[in-house]
């Protein structure tokens, strides 16, 4: 019933390049219902909001229906808990200094050594203003960061954990619903990255009953936007950062505003999956659309990357880094490995050669690698697909790959 010549169709990108896009985790292709999006607002309603006349009217409509699909995406009860900005790193920092004007010298926030630097750095940042970091550290056996790690690390002095819902790395499913109930057991809040969760399957922030949560529209099949999503109840408690007579949230943590014509992007992404999950079974709302999309993307990409799977696992001089199986209850498609003969750089750029597009490093994902002990081997090969690649791109970069000796 997956119908991949319409979906990628719906992606003007794959027509107009050469390359194999399996780079997806460090930027998807953009929709052209999200390309469409833009331009309309920009050759149709490009004003600025808040005056009587009828376009600036059209314009606030349209805006406003952004972030209330944005909402139907995330499940978050209302709009005002959506934060709109310029990129996931951006709206981190702006949320670790906003937390701090409200917390004491002696604080503790939690991070781990799996997550990107987005929600690392910006915490770490606070021990010059005398908050206190602890490190969760993943088993490097297993490759999971273990809740009964996370108890030991948990006190009254506590007042936020953060978190990756996918590891860019690893492309494992984390337990955040599991996480955020220990979290929030012991009084304090919790911070999800969910960049490499989103492109595949669908949040609910409400499920997952998580404090503050946020993604990138632009590797989600958007224009290069991010959003943070914060209860209601914890975005109320901080100070604002825009000017002092405006009250409402989100406008208290967007400066200047949104982004009239990427948010109206956004919409266009969010219209393309809504297609996309309306194409086999039409739902009674957006939300259930949502939902069907994201099956048929999980249903799709398991079994695109099966055989990717059953090939490393095969090879004696490759290693899967993180879960070696493609059951997509346990991992998205980003696969992670190492070759033990050949470096990591060398793999992906004799691959980039032959027009497949993947890629080596550390993916901000800086501490893991260290903890790994992978600096040396420049970091991982890294093939993060989507669900408009094919199984004849799959068959392709797996040919490549059995002639690395």
């Amino acid at each position: 019933m997956y119908d991949l010549n319409w979906v990628r169709n719906q992606f003007p990108g794959l027509d107009n390049n050469s390359d194999i896009f399996m780079d997806n985790a460090g930027g998807s292709q953009i929709a052209q219902d999200a390309i469409t999006g833009i331009q309309d607002f920009l050759t149709q309603c490009n004003v600025q909001l808040g005056a009587d006349y009828s376009t600036s009217q059209e314009a606030a409509k349209r805006v406003a229906q952004a972030q209330t699909a944005i909402t139907t995406w995330l499940n978050a009860r209302r709009p005002e808990e959506v934060i709109v900005g310029s990129s996931s790193t951006w709206l981190t920092r702006l949320l670790s200094l906003q937390l701090m004007k409200t917390w004491q010298p002696g604080d503790e926030v939690i991070i781990t050594d799996v997550d990107h630097e987005a929600n690392r750095s910006c915490w770490l940042d606070l021990q010059a203003h005398g908050i206190v970091i602890k490190h969760w550290t993943v088993n490097t056996q297993s490759h999971e960061l273990e809740t009964a790690e996370l108890e030991k690390l948990l006190n009254d002095k506590t007042k936020l954990v953060c978190c990756t819902h996918v590891s860019n790395i690893y492309g494992h499913i984390n337990p955040v619903k599991e996480w955020s109930d220990v979290v929030h057991q012991h009084g304090a809040e919790i911070c999800v990255d969910g960049v490499a969760y989103a492109p595949h399957r669908l949040p609910d922030v409400q499920e997952l009953d998580v404090d503050y949560y946020f993604f990138s529209f632009y590797k989600t099949f958007g224009p290069h936007q991010a959003v943070l999503y914060g209860k209601h109840q914890c975005l109320k408690r901080l100070p604002s950062i825009n000017h002092h007579f405006i009250e409402e949230t989100p406008y208290r943590f967007q400066p200047g505003n949104v982004n009239y014509e990427l948010i109206c992007g956004i919409h266009g992404a969010i219209k393309y999956l809504q297609k996309l999950g309306q194409k086999t079974q039409p739902g009674s709302s957006l939300r259930d659309d949502l939902k069907h999309a994201y099956k048929i993307m999980a249903d799709y990409e398991e079994q695109l990357i099966e055989p990717l799977i059953d090939f490393l696992n095969t090879h004696s001089d490759i290693r899967i880094i993180g879960d070696a199986v493609a059951d997509k209850s346990q991992r998205v498609a980003t696969i992670s490995f190492i070759h033990h003969k050949v470096s990591s750089q060398d793999i992906a750029q004799k691959a980039n050669q032959q027009g497949l597009g993947i890629r080596y490093g550390d993916f901000y994902a800086v501490e893991l690698i260290n903890t790994l002990g992978l600096r040396n081997q420049q970091g991982v090969v890294r093939v993060s697909l989507a669900h408009y690649n094919s199984v004849e791109e799959v068959t392709q970069l797996i040919g490549f790959l059995e002639q690395m000796k």
